[in-house]
């Protein structure tokens, strides 16, 4: 059983039964236990196509126009013709929406797994990699739900707050955040306090009090009210997408905005107003992957996997004080958190757990 998107509508879902397909030689058949869905997920959508999100999971009708979205989840290896991946090994890492996968294991290690189908070469390690959850630091079986939810866009979270960091800020005394009720905006607004950045949070009237309560920011603003912002020198990091929004931002900030920085989509589906011309600077799509390569290089994996680790671990604990878990089994629930995360109404304290048991195929 597997969740569909219309790749030219994301609004548009269907459920498919997937054919049995037994496997080759090298392969293994992965039971998805259950995926992490986030407006994180929404947005793989959007950059389907620019950033081959699309061709991760393909779709057994090809040229359908039909895609499957992945997500961040746990699996357990429940049948394999590869000897160093066993029955029994649990992974965590890029999963469909879907009750099983099949991979092809490869660079196979103590800490993880590559996959190397024909369909996936030439796709970012990050999404290529499956962590071998007995042998991954981060790894904690009470907290699942953390790592599927908070994991993945505190990663990016943290590539936002490093690629300022290698870049000096560029020359910034404060960074402003759209969409900053987002699990990816909070994360980078956490590690700005933890080194002094100022931040100012660009949120909406209902989700303004939530924000205020975490902390984090230096300052919350709503959307109406972003010309109360300083004009002083600034970097924008775009997570919300709004595109009427960019424009008065770059406008307000016009010559001291240094630099402008997208990262998401949450609002994917708003539908621009403004036609003027966007103010310098133009804005410049932050890649994760690139970013981490970067450091792996510099630093060396170890380095870097430790400091990732070392952030994480206090920001995870610090979660603890105001996020609540949701869990959704079988098609109706899972289709319901899709449509709410894509119509762009989340509850932002919550983090949704899915699953599509096999029990639930009709």
């Amino acid at each position: 059983m597997t969740l569909e998107t219309n790749r030219a509508d994301l609004s548009e879902t269907r459920i498919v039964t997937d054919t049995p397909t037994p496997l080759s030689p090298g392969q293994c058949r992965l039971r998805i236990d259950h995926f992490a869905l986030t407006t994180n997920n929404i947005t793989y959508g959007v950059f389907g196509d620019m950033l081959r999100y699309w061709e991760v999971f393909p779709t057994e009708e090809l040229n359908s126009g039909w895609g499957r979205i992945p997500t961040w989840g746990f699996a357990e290896v429940i049948e394999s013709e590869c000897d160093e991946l066993p029955s029994g090994e649990r992974l965590f890492g890029f999963l469909p929406m879907s009750s099983e996968t099949i991979i092809t294991p490869g660079k196979i290690d103590d800490r993880g797994v590559g996959d190397i189908a024909p369909h996936r070469v030439g796709l970012a390690g990050a999404y290529n990699r499956y962590q071998r959850c007995a042998a991954d630091p981060v790894y904690d079986a009470e907290r699942e739900p953390q790592q599927m939810v908070l994991y993945p866009l505190f990663f990016t979270s943290f590539v936002i707050d490093d690629f300022l960091l290698d870049n000096e800020d560029f020359g910034a005394a404060q960074a402003i955040v759209s969409s900053a009720s987002s699990k990816t905006a909070i994360g980078f607004a956490q590690l700005a306090k933890h080194r002094g950045l100022t931040s100012v949070g660009l949120t909406s009237a209902d989700n303004r009090s939530f924000v205020e309560a975490l902390n984090v920011y230096s300052e919350v603003v709503c959307y109406d009210e972003f010309p109360s912002i300083k004009t002083i020198a600034s970097v924008y990091v775009d997570i919300a997408g709004n595109q009427d929004l960019l424009r008065s931002v770059h406008s307000h900030l016009e010559g001291v905005l240094h630099h402008s920085m997208v990262v998401g989509n949450t609002n994917w589906n708003h539908k621009a107003t403004d036609a003027s011309a966007l103010v310098a600077p133009q804005p410049e799509f932050l890649f994760a992957p690139s970013q981490i390569a970067k450091r792996t290089k510099e630093w060396g994996r170890d380095t870097l996997d430790a400091r990732i680790g070392s952030a994480w671990s206090n920001y995870s604990e610090w979660t603890d004080s105001w996020i609540e878990f949701s869990h959704a089994i079988g098609e109706d629930q899972v289709l319901s958190v899709y449509e709410t995360l894509q119509n762009g109404h989340p509850n932002p304290k919550l983090g949704y757990i899915c699953s599509l048991p096999k029990e639930t195929v009709k």
